[in-house]
């Protein structure tokens, strides 16, 4: 089984001592689902490499993003100093996160985790690099009241942000502090907008959680936070099914403005690394009460957002994708 994860070693190896700062005397735990346990086992072979007391709790996929985990899954996080959620589903949006962040524990998500973005995708990243431009874009993020969207495509979304504060610290994927948690692969500024003050058309015309790279754009027509309308091809009326089948009057809203500060991130489906992709934007429908909003969902989807043009305050912050600060 080592041979089988020793490609993987490299990049786990970097999640593991360079990102969470993981040190012998620790406990560890990396969380996993059938669906992803190939992968979880590189990450826990190099804790046993540091020296580092770690344990692998199994449990079978959830069925959607921001389903709570077994109870005993959450009382093994909160018993923890670092974790990894090495996960098909993300479990970034939970209580049992929210509770686990709260006792201090490290934390990192990954969502959909590839061998390949730990070979040469995103995880591959100068993160010292990544971290200073978040750590950049959330001081403008925590400055400005509003926040204004267009795209070649159609986007043309405005919103509030006053009186909200960014993801601080941002997701960086330096979590080395008690309680510092985010994904990995990581890169991105967020801050959870002003609900009912959302308003315009979102064209969604990079990938969208659950469904992946898209085929052809999904419009958003949003209305005080809410997704009124959502328009398309096949893919748009796969979302409308999901988002119906969940029963979640609160799935509807937008919930998250998040930028993509990850140079090495591409956008290849997996909402875990397209949403750090390098120009784009990402509105999130969904729970925010993780970051500072007032959403509570079953769910929360990301869609992004190719080659924007971002203001805050009026004053440009990317110019059809390219950063200009």
């Amino acid at each position: 089984m080592v041979l089988k994860v020793a490609p993987l070693m490299k990049g786990a190896m970097i999640a593991v001592r360079d990102c969470m700062g993981a040190k012998p005397g620790e406990k560890a735990l990396v969380v996993t689902d059938t669906g992803k346990l190939h992968i979880a086992e590189s990450f826990l072979y190099a804790f046993c490499a540091l020296g580092v007391d770690a344990t692998l709790f199994l449990m079978l996929p959830r069925t959607h993003h921001a389903e709570e985990p077994p109870e005993e899954v959450k009382a093994a996080m909160c018993a923890s100093d670092v974790a990894l959620l090495v996960t098909t589903y993300s479990l970034t949006h939970t209580h049992a996160r929210m509770e686990a962040t709260e006792r201090g524990v490290r934390i990192a998500s990954m969502p959909g985790i590839t061998e390949d973005m730990l070979t040469v995708g995103a995880m591959t990243a100068d993160y010292n690099q990544v971290s200073e431009l978040s750590w950049k874009l959330t001081r403008m993020l925590d400055e400005a009241e509003t926040a204004e969207i267009t795209t070649e495509r159609g986007t043309n979304l405005r919103m509030s942000l006053k009186g909200r504060k960014p993801g601080t610290p941002p997701d960086d994927g330096l979590y080395r502090e008690r309680g510092r948690w985010g994904n990995l692969p990581a890169g991105e500024a967020y801050i959870a907008p002003v609900e009912e003050s959302v308003e315009g058309v979102a064209v969604v015309d990079g990938s969208m959680s659950p469904l992946g790279v898209l085929s052809e754009p999904i419009v958003l027509t949003i209305e005080r936070g809410r997704a009124v309308k959502i328009e398309g091809g096949r893919e748009a009326a796969e979302l409308k099914r999901l988002l119906e089948e969940l029963d979640d009057p609160n799935a509807y809203m937008v919930g998250e403005l998040g930028i993509g500060t990850n140079e090495k991130a591409r956008i290849t489906g997996n909402i875990l690394e397209d949403e750090k992709a390098f120009r784009t934007v990402h509105i999130a429908l969904g729970m925010n009460v993780d970051m500072g909003g007032i959403i509570e969902s079953k769910t929360h989807n990301d869609g992004i957002i190719c080659n924007p043009t971002l203001k805050l305050d009026g004053k440009l912050v990317m110019d059809k994708g390219e950063f200009v600060i």
